[in-house]
C-alpha cells in the first residue's frame, strides 16, 4: 500500500470514518448559516452603514463564545467520554439549527445573531473534543494522516458552506437555507451514532466554570512542555496570518485585481483548496511519522509566496495566473505549516489534559484572529497603507515568527535539517 493509500485508508475505518464526516457536516453547516445570514443582512435586513455595523457584529458573537466556554468545553471532553459528548453537541445543533430556521423566517435581526451566538458557543464545545478524540482512536504513525485528513476536510467544507449558503439565498430564499442546515443537522446527529467510544481521561476532574480562572489553568497546562507550548504559538499565528489574508481578499480582489463576488469566491476556492492540498501533503510527506521538521518549511514557503503575492501585484488592476499561484501556494505552505503541529499537540500533550490544552488553544486562536482584525484595521486605516503593502508585511512577519519559534524550541530546525538529509538519501 502506497503512502497515499495509507492516508485516505482512514476514511474507511469506523473508528474514523464517522467522526471525519459528522466535523465535515457541522463545518459545511456552520458556514451555510452565516454566509446566508451576512447576506440576508447585507441586502434584506439592513443597508448601509447599519449593514456593515451588523456584519462585524455577527463575526464578533460568533467568536466570543470561544472566550467564554473553551475551558468549560476542555474539561467536558477530558472528563466524559467523547462519543457520547459528540453525539449531545450534535443534538444541541440540531434544537439550534431549528431555532435558526425559525429566525430565517421571522426575518428577526435579534433571533438570528442570538442563532449566531450559539452556534459559536455549540463550535466552541466541539473543537476540544474534535481534536481531543484524534489520539484515541488512532494510533501514532496515522496521527499526521488524520489530522491531514481534518485540516482539509475543515477548509473544503468551509468553502462548499461558503458557496452554498450563497446559492440557496440567491435561488430560493431563507425557505431552502432553512431545510438545508435543519437537515444537514440532522443528518450529523444519526452519523455521529457511528462513532466508536473513546474512555474518559480524567473521570473524576471536579469541573469548574469560572471563564477567567480555567482558562488561566488550560493555558498552564499547554506551556507545561516547551514544545506544545510553541507549536501552540505556530498554530495561533497560522490562524492569524489566514484571517488576515482571508479579510482582505475581497478589498484586494475589486481594487488591484478589477473582480467582483465571483472572482473572491474563485480565489477563496483556489485558497481553500490549497490549504486542503498542503494538508495532505504534509502526511504524505511525514511518512508514517509525526513530523515536526516540515514546519519549518511550510513557514519559508509562506514567506515566500507572501512575498510574491505584494511583488506580483499588477500595476494595472486585473487578475493574472502569478496572483492565483501565490494564492494557491499561501493555501499549500499553510496546510504544510499547521497540519505537524496539531499532530505534534496530539503526541506530546499529557493524555489526561490534552483537551483541555486544545481548549486554550481555541482561546489563543479566537484571541489573534481578533488581533489580526484590530491590526489590519490601524494598519489600513489609520497609517494608511495598501493591502499589498500590508500583505508584504505579513510575510516579513512570518520569516520573524519562524525564527522565534526555532529559537525556543530547537528541534524544529535540527528535524527539518534530518528530514532533508532523509529526502535526499533516498
Amino acid at each position: 500500500m502506497n503512502n497515499q493509500n495509507r492516508i485516505f485508508h482512514l476514511l474507511k475505518r469506523r473508528r474514523f470514518a464517522p467522526y471525519f464526516a459528522t466535523q465535515f457536516l457541522g463545518a459545511f453547516n456552520d458556514n451555510v448559516f452565516k454566509n446566508a445570514l451576512i447576506l440576508l443582512i447585507a441586502f434584506e435586513l439592513a443597508s448601509g452603514e447599519a449593514g456593515h455595523i451588523l456584519v462585524n457584529a455577527a463575526a464578533g458573537l460568533f467568536v466570543l463564545p470561544f472566550f467564554l466556554f473553551s475551558s468549560a468545553a476542555g474539561q467536558l471532553a477530558d472528563k466524559y467520554e467523547k462519543g457520547l459528548l459528540i453525539r449531545r453537541i450534535k443534538l444541541a445543533e440540531v434544537l439550534i439549527m431549528g431555532l435558526g430556521a425559525l429566525a430565517l423566517f421571522s426575518g428577526s435581526v435579534t433571533a438570528l445573531l442570538t442563532v449566531l451566538f450559539l452556534m459559536g458557543t455549540q463550535s466552541s464545545f466541539f473543537g476540544p473534543v474534535k481534536y481531543g478524540l484524534l489520539p484515541q482512536h488512532l494510533d501514532e504513525h496515522e496521527l499526521m494522516a488524520g489530522n491531514g485528513l481534518v485540516e482539509m476536510g475543515t477548509f473544503l467544507a468551509i468553502l462548499l458552506g461558503t458557496l452554498a449558503g450563497g446559492v440557496l439565498f440567491a435561488w430560493g430564499g431563507v425557505g431552502w437555507v432553512a431545510i438545508t442546515v435543519v437537515a444537514c443537522a440532522l443528518i450529523g446527529l444519526l452519523l455521529a451514532q457511528g462513532i466508536p467510544r473513546a474512555a474518559p481521561v480524567a473521570p473524576e476532574l471536579r469541573l469548574a466554570w469560572n471563564p477567567i480562572r480555567e482558562s488561566g489553568n488550560c493555558l498552564r497546562y499547554a506551556a507545561e512542555q516547551r514544545l506544545v507550548r510553541v507549536a501552540m504559538l505556530g498554530i495561533s499565528w497560522f490562524w492569524f496570518l489566514g484571517s488576515l489574508y482571508l479579510a482582505q481578499l475581497p478589498n484586494y480582489t475589486r481594487l488591484h485585481l478589477a473582480g467582483d463576488e465571483r472572482m473572491v469566491t474563485g480565489l477563496l476556492a483556489v485558497f481553500a483548496l490549497g490549504i486542503g492540498l498542503g494538508s495532505i501533503l504534509a502526511a504524505r510527506l511525514a511518512r508514517g511519522r509525526v513530523e515536526p521538521g516540515l514546519m519549518p518549511l511550510g513557514a519559508m514557503g509562506l514567506t515566500l509566496a507572501g512575498l510574491d503575492l505584494w511583488l506580483g501585484t499588477p500595476a494595472e488592476a486585473a487578475l493574472t495566473l502569478r496572483t492565483v499561484l501565490d494564492l494557491a501556494l499561501i493555501g499549500v505552505f499553510g496546510g504544510l505549516f499547521v497540519v505537524p503541529l496539531y499532530a505534534l499537540v496530539q503526541q506530546r500533550g499529557r493524555r489526561e489534559v490534552l483537551s483541555r490544552i486544545i481548549a486554550a488553544i481555541n482561546i489563543q486562536n479566537a484571541l489573534f484572529m481578533v488581533s489580526a482584525a484590530i491590526l489590519a484595521g490601524l494598519l489600513l486605516g489609520v497609517a494608511g497603507l495598501s493591502i499589498p503593502q500590508l500583505f508584504l508585511l505579513a510575510a516579513i512577519a512570518n520569516a520573524l515568527v519562524l525564527l522565534a519559534l526555532c529559537r525556543l524550541e530547537p528541534a524544529f530546525w535540527t528535524q527539518c535539517r534530518r528530514w532533508v538529509r532523509e529526502l535526499r538519501a533516498a
